[in-house]
């Protein structure tokens, strides 16, 4: 899932991803799970992330993609851009790992949050008025009064939203291996075949419409309802003192 912004709105673009520990075996028969306390080398996956973006972003620069303004104009030349990225290639990245302190249905529930949300939701908008548009955002960095107020100009603040619109036809939330499209249904039933996992149920096979049931209160038997009438003139709203308001 891409998750492209901050709580302030400003440019956070990154990636939130799933990824079951363990997959199916090539030719269908077994499950192969990942070793008992062990997901991801951490510094493997440091270094191995760090090549690839470094390699792509060189490859960018050369395709003339990356447009430089200001004080970083003079990066367009090829040797200033490449003594540039020289020491981000041997500086460790950070990979922080660890176990969800819920379980993996609160990680679940986490990013559920994100899958089809906007920029902001209506109910951290304050106020609009002729000082611009305040509303609620989360400063993860202070110790204290995390949760504070900003007010931008309405011109910044559409500018801040509309960095978060996707182009047309844009994905936004991809699939691979087990959960591709292409196989997903027939690769989840064979993974919970081989899990020993029952298949759930969907909640419009277990629910069925329940009619209100109205009690006698004589006989205690249940009521059926045979006809239901409507009023046939509004009912009239109660008299105004003389002298209130209208």
């Amino acid at each position: 899932v891409l998750h492209t912004w901050g709580s302030a709105l400003t440019h956070h673009p990154h990636v939130h991803g799933i990824v079951p520990g363990g997959g199916l075996a090539p030719d269908g028969t077994r499950w192969i799970a990942c070793r008992r306390g062990f997901f991801l080398p951490v510094r493997v996956l440091s270094r191995l992330f760090r090549r690839r973006f470094l390699d792509a972003l060189a490859a960018a620069h050369r395709a003339g993609q990356i447009r430089l303004f200001g004080e970083y104009a003079a990066l367009a030349e090829p040797n200033a851009f490449a003594r540039s990225m020289a020491p981000l290639r041997h500086c460790e990245w950070v990979v922080y790992a660890k176990r969800p302190f819920a379980g993996p249905e609160a990680v679940l529930a986490y990013l559920s949050r994100y899958t089809h949300r906007v920029a902001i939701s209506n109910r951290r908008l304050v106020s609009m008025d002729e000082r611009g548009v305040t509303f609620r955002w989360k400063d993860y960095r202070a110790k204290d009064a995390m949760h504070k107020t900003m007010t931008l100009d309405a011109g910044e603040f559409m500018r801040r939203f509309l960095l978060h619109v996707l182009p047309t036809g844009f994905h936004r939330i991809r699939h691979y291996g087990i959960f591709a499209n292409a196989g997903r249904k027939a690769n989840l039933a064979l993974a919970r075949a081989l899990l020993h996992v029952p298949t759930p149920v969907a909640a419009a096979q277990i629910a069925e419409p329940i009619a209100p049931t109205f009690i006698c209160r004589h006989c205690g038997a249940p009521m059926a309802i045979t006809a239901i009438f409507l009023p046939i003139h509004p009912i009239p709203a109660p008299p105004r003192h003389q002298g209130a308001p209208p």
